[in-house]
């Protein structure tokens, strides 16, 4: 069993008086949340939910062996921005070709010419698309949009991906630019 937990989603707000709360699953379907049973935080304490509707769910902390419902606004609200894992072991493995962008951490970084630039340290998704932070073998980290012009090559069983970051544009240099995050991209 994998010690390595993934984080599927977040407790949000509290939606009304009687413990119920939002919750942003990050999973490709939210209704796959609830179907992984118990899901943990940074705590270590455990949880389960219910979706009463779209975003918003019934949690039950598991106590004793017991789930024990989330049922007050004060509770729920002492859960705002809870953090829900579940063991990496309890996600399915990936088809063919596929693979979890946590996948990407640790990958080494390779130029279109095959020379290793860096390591991938992180993956962002803010909603207006991934992008992938890049520690450099040398110089500041680079962070690159994560669509295939950008990163044309991904390989998880090689252990590696080539990029080829988006050209700088007003004159500044592409690592000055990518590090900064203002550069217009054409993705």
């Amino acid at each position: 069993m994998s010690d390595e937990r993934i984080l599927m989603g977040v407790i949000g707000r509290p939606h009304g008086v009687r413990g119920l709360v939002h919750v942003q699953s990050y999973t490709a379907d939210p209704d796959d949340l609830a179907d992984y049973g118990v899901l943990s935080d940074d705590r270590g304490r455990e949880f389960k939910l219910a979706w009463e509707r779209e975003g918003v769910a019934r949690l039950f902390q598991r106590v004793n062996g017991r789930d024990v419902p989330v049922s007050d606004r004060e509770a729920a609200a002492a859960l705002t921005n809870t953090r829900l894992y579940v063991s990496r072991d309890a996600l399915p493995p990936a088809d063919e070709d596929e693979y979890y962008l946590t996948d990407l951490i640790g990958l080494k970084a390779e130029d279109q010419s095959g020379r290793v630039i860096g390591t991938v340290a992180l993956v962002h998704d803010y909603g207006a698309g991934t992008s992938l932070e890049i520690t450099l073998t040398r110089g500041a980290p680079l962070i690159i949009p994560f669509t295939a012009r950008a990163v044309p090559v991904v390989d998880v069983r090689g252990g590696r991906i080539v990029v080829d970051p988006p050209e700088a544009t007003d004159g500044e240099e592409q690592n000055g630019a990518a590090q900064g995050g203002n550069a217009e991209v054409d993705a």
